[in-house]
């Protein structure tokens, strides 16, 4: 049995704005729209709803529901999540329903289908495909959260753009749009797709979503549909500065306990472990520099889809197990990422995943390497250092070491708990 380095608890201190009251600041926000000047009373309106991990999402579309109820109109919400869920509607009502997001709790219908309606074609020449129901529907109300890409750079990436092709354009839709994608840019899609929609779907009005580094709500904001990409851009600077970040530069390897698609759309944001441009490694001007990647499990919220495995080293079997491989290549082939849904190699436990990914390094001894442990790369407050990194937390005040260094704590199978179980901190 090889030795490993002992580890150290650290607790990372980041300027965080958060919203008190989410309900009564939807409300806040919609009001300033004046929703009541496009939708009459008797109107039917189409609300979004995604598949990603958004803090506090039951909530916030429950009260976008009650405001549209305040204006005498008849919601109804739409899943808007492309081909997740297995491209399939029970599948996708089976996603909401893991956030909370049920008719019961809404206090309306949620009207699920993978059917759209070609509205139109871009000026590239290939059709814009839009969800039946929000089609039908009198008006569309868009929410997402506004967040960097994993995959794509600019200043409009993941946000209310997006979500009107590739969450509204279900599978038919995300998948013309990904390959028109790898033969123009994201870019210039998100804008040639959305411009259509917003001139033909009847799009009401957006709320725009913010989370601190705590996976929190930070920021609310209603947005008119004219104003959906210049807005976009400033929140998206926002957000890029409210992201989380691993502390450390070099790291040797980096053990994630989870991934999912509540998490990241590719299971882990590419853009903290630094693997947003190459899949195996960092590109010159990325960090943290991450050698090697080790996940030991899926989330249960993600449904067995295990998207962005493939950008990863090292696994457990486990893992493995709990990967859906069906859901998992359906949605990294229609989003024309098919490298992430590739399997990295698998033991049996913790212990000899770890041990077989540290024997890959090279020369360097185990009390010298750099090994950082996170629950997920939402939640980076609190993580586990090996000791070589204790030298780089001195003079450092957004750090705060909680623990002297000492062992891992494996279990008698040799498989350790969350990273975020207070039992670990020892």
């Amino acid at each position: 049995m090889a030795q490993l380095p002992a580890f150290f608890r650290l607790k990372q201190k980041f300027a965080a704005p958060r919203v008190a009251d989410i309900p009564g600041e939807v409300q806040r926000q919609l009001a300033s729209l004046d929703l009541g000047r496009t939708i009459k009373p008797g109107d039917s309106v189409a609300i979004t709803a995604g598949s990603r991990g958004i803090a506090n999402i039951a909530v916030i579309t429950k009260a976008i529901v009650d405001h549209v109820k305040s204006l005498s109109a008849k919601p109804f919400v739409v899943p808007a999540m492309g081909s997740h869920g297995g491209g399939t509607p029970e599948g996708q009502l089976e996603v909401l329903d893991s956030y909370g997001i049920t008719e019961e709790f809404l206090g309306c219908p949620i009207r699920s289908s993978m059917e759209t309606v070609i509205v139109c074609q871009t000026a590239e020449g290939f059709d814009v495909h839009f969800d039946k129901h929000a089609f039908e529907a009198d008006h569309v109300l868009v929410s997402n959260r506004i967040k960097p890409h994993t995959n794509f750079v600019g200043d409009i990436e993941s946000g209310l753009m997006k979500m009107m092709l590739i969450g509204l354009g279900k599978h038919e839709g995300a998948k013309v749009y990904h390959r028109a994608i790898q033969d123009y840019n994201f870019g210039q899609i998100v804008r040639s797709v959305a411009g259509r929609v917003l001139e033909s779907c009847r799009i009401a009005g957006g709320l725009a979503i913010v989370e601190n580094p705590f996976d929190e709500t930070g920021y609310i904001e209603a947005i008119a549909p004219g104003n959906f990409e210049s807005r976009e851009k400033e929140l998206l600077a926002m957000a890029k500065r409210l992201l989380p970040r691993l502390p450390f530069e070099a790291i040797d390897l980096l053990v994630i306990d989870e991934i999912g698609k509540n998490i990241s759309g590719t299971g882990m944001d590419t853009n903290v472990v630094g693997r947003k441009f190459n899949e195996h490694r960092p590109s010159r001007n990325e960090t943290p520099k991450i050698k090697r990647i080790m996940v030991r499990g899926l989330t249960e919220e993600t449904h067995g889809n295990a998207t962005g495995i493939g950008l990863v080293e090292f696994t457990t079997s486990r893992a493995i197990a709990q990967t859906d491989i069906q859901k998992t290549r359906i949605n990294c082939i229609t989003a024309g990422h098919v490298t992430a849904a590739m399997l990295p190699v698998d033991f049996p436990t913790d212990r000899e995943t770890i041990e077989v990914a540290l024997s890959t390094l090279g020369m360097v001894a185990a009390e010298e390497t750099r090994i950082v442990w996170i629950r997920n790369t939402l939640d980076l407050v609190e993580i586990e250092c090996s000791a070589a990194l204790l030298p780089e937390c001195t003079g450092r005040n957004e750090l705060e070491v909680l623990t002297d260094p000492r062992p891992l704590p494996f279990d008698a199978e040799g498989n350790l708990p969350l990273a975020g179980v207070r039992g670990v901190q020892g």
